[in-house]
């Protein structure tokens, strides 16, 4: 892959360089915040070489790329300079659930790889313990507060990237959450669980702890991006550089002890209690629907909303259920789906793509699978919320834990290992076992609808070029069967290409016999060299496609006898191509054949007038003249 020119691709239709105000990266995405999200070219995007889909939610315009977009995105950031960017250009206003979704992904997405190391520290370090490790020793001792210390100085984290995100100076906000979090404060805290206070200037302070915090400090840089604006706006330029951070410190820092940080500390508590609550009394519940709506979560962004609450359940109690434990089965159905489809497709463009995500999935990440695979083929996704659904209701009954941060998969499973043993990773094994052969079952008998390869798109797509040039006589036409057998509606065939009438309107007709003659009196326009499809061009003017089978392309004109070519001249009812039904049958292939008028913008009405059984040259449609 030529990254350096997928990001100028890319680069050229999200507007260019002046309408990117901030662009970041994820485990499979580009995340760009874009200032005018009209000048996106989402139809070029989506069809573009390197990019497997396109979400435009969370107030976020995203790219997902697979696991090599930090190539993408070094890429594209030798390409721009964001910080140079016209900031001034105007930005489309957006919902508060929008913003807040912005704001969550924005936050926690940079912080991210070191909980996730972490955890898998500490779950490394739980392994071993199981497996008999001296825990006096100083290797697990070292081991143990490398693990801790992300979460133990969350703050500190959060408070950098929130402050980059509200556009205010990381560095006293740093400060702020160092200052929470001091050895000279924390020596005040005495009693973790009853409440006790000191003063400052006279004024009460609550006692609270706010290392592995999250509420505390999100509210106080909040506060902290308008107090910034404001002295930048009032204090004289010459002394701004001393005054501004002096006063900054001077009042966030007192009301982040005094008001934010302890109401920020209650909503903490109160969302810690909730959860426990909802853990206790129906521990199945919140597994069940995370497993069953993870992948619509996914392609909204909604999922980063899960986020604060999982990270304030780990710093509070040491683990969560609100995601992990039906998060695991969504991931795992993804693959199972996507290697379904793998093994089942004749498209050999999506075989590759959906054996490689598939395995990409059950390792945990999902993306590639999910917009490449699984939401482009309807029953792959629902097979998907079924077995993640099955699964997550699993994990519910036996109560699964999450005890580190990850994306859950074949290799985050350390971090299903708690300090009471195996149980938890084996009930979670079981989960994902469930699910996988849940969904692979149902997607493999329920079956789905093939999608065409770029080949086979690209031939029939070339039959307008193709059109022979000769005079024509503008009249209404009435088009008849090409083949004996019965006529059913296009949007019953399984191919998209025909079933949502992208290459014209008309019918379809299972054969029962395997000859084609001509429906027109005209001439051959185009005959492909697989001898699969047939483009012509009647006296009248309608150009038609003829097409036998389904992805038969594939067969390179195996089982297939034309005996026409380009440019002959045809009568109805002449046999222009033999095919050998039973052996494409037996090859894997559906039979049924689509008539379609390509040149539809010509017509007012293209009219099915058969239904059921036809013989050759009875009437099947009309097509009416504007």
């Amino acid at each position: 892959m030529d990254f350096q020119k997928l990001a100028q691709e890319i680069l050229k239709n999200v507007g260019g360089e002046k309408n990117i105000s901030n662009l970041t990266h994820c485990a499979t995405r580009l995340r760009f915040n874009l200032n005018d999200n009209s000048k996106v070219n989402e139809g070029v995007l989506k069809n573009t070489k390197g990019v497997l889909g396109v979400v435009n939610k969370g107030g976020q315009f995203q790219l997902i790329i697979g696991p090599e977009v930090p190539k993408a995105y070094e890429a594209l950031m030798n390409s721009v300079n964001i910080s140079s960017n016209n900031s001034e250009e105007p930005k489309e206003k957006k919902g508060f659930v929008t913003n807040l979704l912005d704001i969550v992904a924005g936050v926690f997405t940079p912080i991210l790889p070191a909980i996730i190391g972490a955890g898998l520290i500490k779950s490394v370090l739980a392994i071993a313990v199981l497996c008999g490790i001296n825990t006096e020793g100083h290797t697990y001792y070292f081991l143990n507060f490398i693990g801790d210390a992300p979460l133990y100085f969350l703050p500190v984290m959060l408070a950098f990237t929130a402050a980059v995100k509200f556009k205010c100076n990381p560095f006293i906000a740093v400060a702020i959450a160092g200052a929470m979090i001091h050895p000279s404060y924390t020596a005040l805290v005495t009693d973790q669980f009853n409440i006790h206070f000191t003063s400052f200037l006279g004024i009460p302070v609550t006692l609270a702890t706010y290392s592995s915090s999250v509420i505390p400090i999100l509210l106080t840089v909040w506060i902290l991006s308008y107090v910034d604006r404001f002295l930048e706006k009032h204090i004289p330029k010459m002394i701004r550089f001393f005054l501004k951070p002096l006063l900054c410190l001077l009042i966030v820092t007192p009301l982040a002890f005094i008001v934010l940080g302890p109401l920020g500390f209650v909503a903490g508590t109160g969302i810690s209690t909730g959860l426990n609550m909802l853990n206790l009394y129906a521990p199945w519940l919140v597994p069940t629907i995370i497993g069953t709506i993870f992948p619509l979560m996914v392609t909204t962004g909604m999922h980063y909303g899960l986020v604060p609450f999982m990270i304030q359940s780990y710093a509070s109690i040491g683990y969560e259920t609100i995601a992990g434990p039906g998060n695991l089965p969504s991931n795992i159905a993804q693959g199972a789906a996507a290697l379904c489809v793998a093994l089942k497709t004749k498209n050999k463009d999506l075989k590759q793509l959906a054996f490689s995500s598939g395995i990409t999935a059950i390792l945990g990440i999902t993306e590639p699978a999910l917009f490449g695979v699984t939401l482009k083929i309807k029953r792959a996704l629902y097979a998907v919320m079924i077995g993640g659904g099955v699964g997550g209701f699993y994990s519910g009954i036996t109560g699964v834990k999450g005890y580190a941060f990850s994306s859950p998969g074949l290799l985050s499973l350390p971090a299903f290992i708690g300090p009471d043993g195996w149980t938890n990773l084996i009930n979670a094994c079981i989960s994902m076992t469930i699910a996988f052969i849940v969904t692979f079952v149902i997607l493999w008998f329920w079956g789905f609808e093939d999608m065409p390869s770029d080949e086979d798109k690209n031939m029939m797509n070339n039959v307008a070029e193709n059109q022979t040039n000769f005079e024509i006589k503008a009249v209404n036409e009435t088009i008849q069967s090409p083949i004996k057998g019965k006529v059913i509606d296009l949007k019953e065939v399984k191919d998209p290409t025909f079933a949502e009438e992208m290459l014209g309107k008309g019918v379809a007709i299972e054969p029962i016999e395997g000859r084609v003659v001509s429906p027109i009196d005209g001439v051959v326009s185009a005959i492909f060299p697989t001898k699969h499809a047939i483009g012509l061009t009647s006296d009248k003017g309608t150009e038609l496609l003829i097409h036998i089978g389904i992805d038969t392309v594939n067969l390179q004109g195996k089982y297939f006898t034309s005996y026409v070519k380009t440019g002959d001249r045809i009568n109805v009812g002449q046999l222009m191509v033999e095919f050998e039904m039973d052996k494409i049958k037996e090859a894997g292939y559906e039979i049924v054949t689509p008539v379609v008028v390509t040149n539809v913008e010509r017509y007012k009405e293209i009219n099915k007038i058969a239904s059921g059984f036809v013989n050759e040259k009875e009437n099947i449609m009309d097509a009416i003249l504007k």
